[in-house]
């Protein structure tokens, strides 16, 4: 990661210690109970996250026919998936994916807040969220790819996609070379929330 998302070492500290207090005080209030927030992040842990877009990721990597559909009607396409109800919720009841191609790489972004996709990528991470991301990305994005070492060439079209409250999107990062051979499951493995958001190439272990 570049330097400049990096943050104080102690901030998970400190972001962990204010959860708890207020997670006490809500507790306190008989707002939650104390199963609440294990509840919530096991949710995250095993229900919506990455791995679901792994998944979407691999068989459009393996079904042409599926990834023009993800592509042209995402919420449908993935509804053939059989994820789960929730995918349509929760941050995702607008999800659109874009693919990267020879020639064109996308990369998402939210220049207002940190709207995402939640039930394909899991949670934003600390520095999508940032401002320094937000607006950098807008304004120079192959400076921003190239610090998290992604060097697009000249020739390569670098496509920004802003998500908001009405469309969150996604990207279907290209298929790396030399995994004709592997199987969906496999090729799940190689799929990172990075790479569908843009700011990382899919590569073969």
């Amino acid at each position: 990661m570049a330097n400049l998302f990096e943050y104080d070492s102690d901030r998970e500290k400190q972001s962990a210690a204010r959860a708890k207090a207020l997670e006490a005080l809500l507790i306190t209030k008989g707002i939650i109970t104390d199963k609440t927030v294990d509840q919530v992040l096991d949710f995250f842990e095993t229900r919506m996250g990455p791995f679901n877009g792994a998944k979407i990721v691999a068989r459009a990597w393996m079904d042409p026919d599926f990834k023009q559909k993800l592509v042209e009607d995402t919420p449908a396409a993935i509804e053939e998936l059989g994820l789960g109800d929730f995918m349509a919720g929760a941050e995702g009841e607008h999800m659109r994916a874009v693919a990267n191609e020879p020639g064109v790489h996308n990369i998402i972004i939210c220049t207002l807040c940190s709207c995402y996709p939640w039930p394909v990528l899991g949670l934003p991470p600390y520095w999508y969220k940032d401002p320094a991301f937000r607006s950098r990305a807008a304004r120079e994005p192959r400076a921003v790819l190239k610090e998290f070492g992604v060097d697009v060439p000249e020739e390569v079209h670098v496509k920004l996609w802003d998500s908001s409250a009405q469309i969150r999107w996604f990207v279907i990062p290209e298929r790396p070379e030399g995994t004709e051979g592997m199987s969906e499951e496999e090729l799940a493995a190689l799929v990172t929330p990075e790479s569908m958001m843009g700011v990382a190439l899919a590569k073969a272990a």
